[in-house]
């Protein structure tokens, strides 16, 4: 059983950076999947990073360029740095790991300031 909780969300204005962290209460030495999705008001949560096994990163189409996931396995640590932040980047952040089976974190908020 593995525990996650989010930290670093906040408020920011349009073009500052956020980092997000997923704490995982166990090793995630062996996720297949670490990822971070998003949830705006009244819209379905969206994938937003993908960071596989092997070190393979995906974003969707509208990060790419402005967020980096990480890993630490040493820490049981993933983070999610953002940059140059927009005001439709405004969600509620959650951790996802999969190992055996998939994990969720309780989420952090996030919301941008035009």
């Amino acid at each position: 059983q593995v525990q996650l909780v989010e930290s670093g969300g906040g408020l920011v204005q349009a073009g500052g950076s956020l980092r997000l962290s997923c704490a995982a209460s166990g090793s995630i030495f062996r996720a297949n999947v670490m990822g971070w999705y998003r949830q705006a008001p009244g819209k379905q949560r969206e994938l937003v990073a993908t960071m596989y096994s092997g070190g393979r990163t995906t974003y969707t189409d509208s990060v790419k360029g402005r967020f980096t996931i990480s890993g630490d396995n040493a820490k049981n640590m993933v983070y999610l740095q953002m940059n140059s932040l927009k005001p439709e980047d405004t969600a509620v952040y959650y951790c996802r790991i999969v190992i055996q089976r998939e994990y969720w974190g309780q989420g952090t908020q996030v919301t941008v300031s035009s």
